[in-house]
């Protein structure tokens, strides 16, 4: 059930955070992606706390992405990182490539 639910998420043309409205991380990764202007429709945040299955969930993104901490972001199936991780990708100039890359720009 977890695994089918993050992955009926991550698709090929999109951002996705999953995330918790509690955590000051993923509140800043939404910001920053919300200043880079992706087109309507490529940027998707997941509230976990909202899911009844959250902490099965997070194990299987554990599975998936080596980490179980929030926010994991996928831009389009690859899975960056956290925010540090999305943050180092903007100041590089990697980001706008990927994010170009999948279409979202």
């Amino acid at each position: 059930m977890a695994q089918q639910f993050v992955d009926s998420h991550i698709a090929p043309d999109k951002v996705v955070v999953f995330g918790k409205n509690s955590c000051p991380f993923c509140k800043s990764a939404l910001d920053l992606l919300k200043q880079i202007n992706i087109k309507p429709g490529h940027l998707e945040y997941i509230d976990l706390a909202r899911q009844k299955n959250m902490d099965a969930i997070q194990d299987y993104l554990m599975q998936l992405t080596g980490a179980r901490t929030v926010p994991r972001i996928f831009i389009g199936e690859t899975c960056i990182g956290g925010f540090t991780d999305l943050e180092a990708l903007n100041n590089s100039g990697e980001l706008s490539v990927m994010l170009k890359k999948i279409g979202a720009l």
